[in-house]
């Protein structure tokens, strides 16, 4: 099976879910919270820096599980239209 490539959207909606579970994870060490959520440091860094911007539902929910996030605020904040679109320019 062959994954259709990502749209430049959906790899800015992973860039920001990235970098909104740094700002939650703070001060807290990488490792201490890929392994409170059961995935490896390795998957952690790959979505903080974007570099996985789809990762699994159960690794999402686990890591919000782990950094006190809900996954309703995630959605909300990740599901930010394009600021072309809110400023009403795109045609």
């Amino acid at each position: 099976m062959v994954r259709t490539p990502l749209t430049p959207e959906e790899r800015q909606r992973g860039e920001l879910f990235g970098a909104l579970l740094r700002q939650a994870r703070g001060e807290r060490s990488m490792v201490e919270i890929a392994a409170a959520a059961g995935v490896s440091a390795e998957t952690l860094r790959k979505i903080e820096t974007g570099r996985a911007p789809t990762p699994a539902f159960f690794t999402v929910a686990a890591l919000a599980s782990v950094l006190g996030l809900s996954m309703d605020e995630l959605a909300a904040a990740c599901h930010q239209e394009p600021e072309e679109h809110r400023l009403g320019l795109s045609a």
